[in-house]
């Protein structure tokens, strides 16, 4: 069964964010890369595309001029089990870019990510929603721009 993959819009960044992400997520890696012919539209021999996979997500980066732009209405959520994978993943994939809210940044390249502690979305379950707990924890959530796991946990519990 065929795999939706991720197709990403560069101006000329394709190959040196592929490298970038790919530095930053483990059991990841550079594949094929294809270049412009003769018949363009970009500049022969210049890279076209990039495939590389991103801990087993594969994605393509197009080199293919200014006309669009990353916005944050296209997003990549990186579910961290901890302190330590959030601190890691916003320092390196916020390296050169912009902080925003709620866990959301733009890298170096436009591109939103989402690194959000997976016990967030277990304060939101319905199964054991606490309602005032949740909005406590919401309420944190919404003043922060990296994610701080103690601090949404003594919102929750109203600490």
């Amino acid at each position: 069964m065929p795999k939706p993959t991720p197709f990403l819009w560069f101006d000329r960044q394709a190959e040196e964010a592929a490298h970038f992400y790919v530095s930053i997520f483990p059991n990841s890696r550079i594949g094929a890369i294809t270049r412009y012919g003769a018949a363009g539209p970009g500049p022969k021999g210049s890279v076209m595309t990039v495939e590389y996979e991103l801990d087993g997500q594969r994605f393509v980066a197009l080199n293919a001029g200014p006309m669009f732009k990353f916005n944050e209405s296209v997003s990549f959520v990186v579910p961290c089990k901890d302190q330590a994978e959030v601190d890691y993943y916003w320092e390196k994939l916020g390296a050169g870019g912009t902080p925003s809210m709620c866990g959301w940044l733009k890298d170096k390249y436009g591109l939103s990510w989402q690194v959000t502690p997976t016990m967030l979305m277990e304060l939101w379950k319905t199964e054991h929603k606490d309602d005032a707990a949740s909005q406590r924890a919401m309420t944190a959530m919404m003043g922060m721009r990296k994610l701080d796991i103690a601090e949404l946990r003594r919102a929750y519990e109203g600490r």
